[in-house]
């Protein structure tokens, strides 16, 4: 399901990038991503990984796949472009990203909202809100059963949680780049009657940062037929509102400004139903990390930061106590 987005997006970018091979394990598929794309595909993953013509791999594949082939990728010299989430669990994650540091090689994560128009715009006026006192986070979407009934998915064992760690991390991870750092959250979750999973598809926590501001987060997959996400940031001088792609700022001398729109971004029935132009803004910021030798802004270790986020509201729930947001440098 993955797939679309990012072969469109390297298609754009045709000159930048040469696409080797595409692959997987399942004839079917490659058959039908050579057909609908046009690019090379291969049927045996360790001659891609021995080939030293290739410098760089996008792997889109379940979570709890991605240690294993991070690290042979890493070891064999490749960059690695990586698919949300770093891993099924922050333990995992954590030994994804300390393989690559130690490799040296570059680890760039696809959480593609902090990509979209409005929120650049955002997070380029951040500081002229003027100090934060309040950050709240919504995401009310929409998934019908048939999503769940699919092998695997909503499962532990192979995608390592819910609606946080499979639908909500893109949102929270960008409201954690415009944010001060977190230091509690006080949160319930639980898996709501209208879907039959194993994890969670709704989480409410209440937030305490860093500086003392307060907020809310919100997230669901039950909330039919789906509504855009949205990031609500209160400063002394202004509040903004992401909702979806659009940003509306209020400032307190009575002037509004707005950016974006509300184009469809997969909150409904059809998880896809959003245009690639963020997915090829991920793609050519990695390129450009590339040809820089730099970390890319999307590092996996500034992708850890949800995951403690995630981390810390379950781990409330679980244990009907706030939790502390472990700090990291």
């Amino acid at each position: 399901m993955a797939v679309p987005p990012h072969a469109q997006s390297l298609l754009d970018l045709r000159e930048r990038v040469e696409v080797v091979a595409g692959y997987s394990p399942t004839r079917e598929r490659r058959d039908a991503f050579a057909q609908r794309f046009g690019f090379p595909v291969c049927d045996d993953l360790d001659a891609l990984v021995d080939d030293s013509s290739i410098s760089a791999a996008l792997i889109l594949t379940p979570p709890r796949t991605h240690l294993p082939l991070v690290e042979r990728f890493a070891v064999a010299g490749k960059h690695v472009l990586l698919e949300k989430p770093l891993e099924a669990d922050t333990a995992r994650a954590e030994a994804l990203v300390a393989c690559c540091e130690r490799a040296g090689v570059a680890l760039g994560v696809v959480l593609q909202h902090r990509f979209r128009p409005a929120a650049r715009a955002l997070a380029e006026r951040v500081e002229a809100l003027g100090g934060i006192v309040a950050a709240s986070v919504a995401v009310p979407w929409w998934r019908p059963q048939t999503y769940y009934d699919q092998p695997g998915r909503g499962t532990l064992a192979r995608d390592g949680g819910g609606v946080l760690l499979t639908q909500a991390i893109h949102t929270l991870d960008l409201f954690l780049t415009l944010t001060e750092p977190l230091a509690e959250v006080a949160a319930y979750v639980r898996t709501t009657p209208l879907h039959r999973m194993e994890t969670e598809d709704l989480a409410c926590a209440s937030l305490r940062f860093a500086n003392g501001a307060l907020g809310t987060l919100d997230a669901t997959t039950a909330a039919y037929p789906g509504a855009p996400e949205r990031i609500t940031l209160v400063g002394m001088d202004a509040t903004a509102v992401l909702a979806g792609g659009r940003l509306e700022l209020h400032w307190q001398d009575g002037r509004t400004e707005a950016f974006g729109d509300q184009a469809m971004h997969g909150g409904g029935a059809d998880p896809m139903a959003f245009s690639h132009d963020a997915h090829r803004h991920v793609l050519a910021e990695f390129l450009d990390a590339l040809d820089a030798r730099r970390e890319p802004s999307n590092s996996g270790r500034s992708a850890l930061l949800v995951h403690d986020l995630i981390d810390a509201v379950l781990a409330s729930s679980r244990n009907h106590a706030p939790a502390r947001v472990r700090p990291r440098p």
